[in-house]
């Protein structure tokens, strides 16, 4: 059974971003709203999205910084909605994360437009099914896993994080040395931001993360990467 892709629109200005849902659910799209950027990045934690819609302009923070944790916790193409419509914020925006760029005011039936494209290039699953293509991979060029032929984009820290595991070949790698290989010796981090990653990468790789099949944390060692 098939659903609608879910649409998440990160925008504080109310008219428009009626506008928006209105015009997304026509479309045949299912709509999440969110009026600042620390709901937005909640909204991303929480569930998956097709597409995400932000605005530059929030009101709580800066849309780029939006962006950029937005990339640690989502791989969803994100649209730039924005009345900031130099071409030096347009380079900005797309150097750090994000897929397309919309200045207003803007073509409704151009957006709808992008938003297909967007949701078309997103990868899909591998062709061929069954065994050749079970378990789990790690592409660090193009930082990202294929988990049972499906691709899902990674962060530069979860690529890393996997990278140091799969190189430990099933064995453990200890919280001390996955801080040190990952923020530095030194860094102000500690387990939590270790456990924090990891949940991270589980919502990308896991196809159960109550049930964990790849990523293996071992009480007060650290994590295991289990490939098969």
């Amino acid at each position: 059974m098939t659903t609608e892709p879910r649409i998440l629109v990160v925008e504080d200005e109310e008219q428009l971003s009626r506008m928006l849902r209105a015009t997304l659910i026509q479309a045949g799209y299912a709509v999440t709203l969110a009026k600042t950027g620390a709901d937005g990045l909640k909204a991303m934690i929480m569930q998956s999205f097709g597409v995400v819609l932000i605005d530059l302009g929030l009101p709580d923070m800066d849309g780029k910084d939006v962006i950029r944790e937005a990339r640690a916790v989502s791989s969803a193409p994100l649209i730039v909605i924005s009345a900031r419509g130099s071409e030096r914020e347009k380079i900005a925006a797309l150097d750090i994360g994000a897929s397309d760029y919309v200045a207003k005011p803007f073509d409704v039936g151009e957006l709808l437009a992008r938003i297909r494209v967007a949701l078309r290039d997103r990868p899909e699953a591998s062709i061929g099914s069954g065994a050749a293509n079970r378990g789990l991979k790690i592409e660090v060029a193009s930082r990202r896993a294929i988990i049972d032929g499906v691709s899902v984009r990674l962060s530069r820290k979860e690529t890393e994080f996997l990278q140091l595991l799969g190189e430990a070949a099933g064995e453990i790698v200890s919280h001390e040395r996955i801080i040190e290989a990952i923020w530095g010796r030194g860094a102000d981090a500690d387990h939590m931001n270790v456990r924090v990653l990891a949940w991270q990468v589980r919502r990308k790789i896991e196809p159960d993360v109550t049930a964990p099949r790849f990523l293996i944390a071992e009480a007060r060692e650290g994590y295991r990467l289990n490939l098969e």
